[in-house]
């Protein structure tokens, strides 16, 4: 993965993706005791960053393919942003998601004109099942990570980062990323690594799925031994991606891992402070800038708060417990 990749996808996603904003909050500043920027990609296109990295992918592909049709696998946010990028282009998508995925992700895919496959995710493998039918309809196959155009194409938010950052006059920062299978993590990285060379990346995961983390400590790719039943279903993945990994161990700095009940205070502090809605997955890098900034190296820190939908009653629960 080179810069000059994410630069191509950035003109690609021009006029398509949502610049979102770097955000401020005094209130979070004084909890954390350090300046905090929340990189609100909750608000990009269906509520997620992987809008970025399907639109990438599927704009690449020649014509006469992406005609055909695509497919892909996900547990919800890499499922609407699929199918939306497809309905841009005018194709069919096929999307093979979890039965215990959130009820409003799978309804959003549907309602964006994907197809919805699902499967039982502890018996059942979800590449196993979209390979045979991306082979038996010639669809192409869009992974969630581990694709070198949706990893340029998250490596957008990279550039926007930047960008921001010598807006606000941010020379030196720690850049903490809700990280699952790693695209997102490695595309940032690899941009700021060009771009702010100042700044450093950090994945972070949430507790009992830290497969990435503690990969990067060992140096080969670890597994987790569970693949299902956390509160972050978006980043819940079981082993770091082939291709990220190598990005993430080249260029990130060390990982955090935070427990869910700092997950559950960061979304209700992201609501009653900047008045975003954050989904556990999306929240977990903010949950690290407030709550473990001993870990980090620099005075100012970059939350990436990755995606907002989150399951009613979940939101619920987390404002309560302010």
């Amino acid at each position: 993965m080179q810069i000059d990749e994410i630069f191509e996808a950035n003109k690609r996603l021009k006029n398509k993706k949502r610049i979102t904003p770097l955000l401020n909050s005094p209130f979070l500043d004084e909890i954390a005791g350090r300046k905090i920027f929340i990189k609100a990609e909750c608000l990009q296109h269906t509520g997620s960053f992987k809008f970025r990295g399907a639109y990438s992918a599927i704009s690449s592909l020649p014509i006469e393919k992406r005609k055909k049709g695509v497919i892909a696998y996900s547990s919800g946010n890499h499922a609407q942003g699929v199918a939306l990028a497809a309905k841009i282009h005018e194709i069919p998508a096929t999307i093979i998601m979890p039965e215990d995925a959130p009820e409003i992700k799978i309804n959003n895919t549907k309602d964006l004109g994907a197809e919805v496959i699902l499967y039982d995710r502890l018996n059942e493998s979800r590449e196993d099942i979209g390979k045979k039918i991306s082979e038996e309809n010639l669809l192409s196959l869009i992974p969630p990570y581990d694709h070198t155009h949706v990893i340029a194409g998250q490596g957008t938010i990279g550039i926007e980062i930047a960008e921001q950052a010598n807006q606000n006059g941010i020379e030196k920062a720690d850049v903490l990323v809700c990280c699952g299978g790693g695209g997102l993590t490695s595309g940032i990285a690899v941009a700021l690594s060009k771009l702010m060379p100042s700044f450093i990346t950090r994945p972070v995961e949430p507790e009992g799925f830290d497969d990435v983390i503690r990969s990067l400590e060992s140096g080969e790719r670890q597994v987790n031994e569970q693949i299902s039943g956390g509160l972050c279903d978006a980043i819940i993945t079981p082993t770091p991606g082939e291709l990220t990994f190598p990005l993430m161990k080249k260029y990130c700095g060390e990982g955090i891992v935070v427990t869910d009940e700092e997950v559950m205070k960061a979304i209700a502090l992201a609501f009653t402070r900047l008045r975003i809605v954050v989904e556990p997955g999306g929240a977990v890098a903010l949950a690290a800038a407030l709550f473990h900034t001993k870990k980090c190296n620099n005075d100012t820190l970059v939350a990436v708060v990755s995606g907002g939908n989150i399951d009613p009653d979940i939101f619920r629960k987390a404002i309560e417990m302010t």
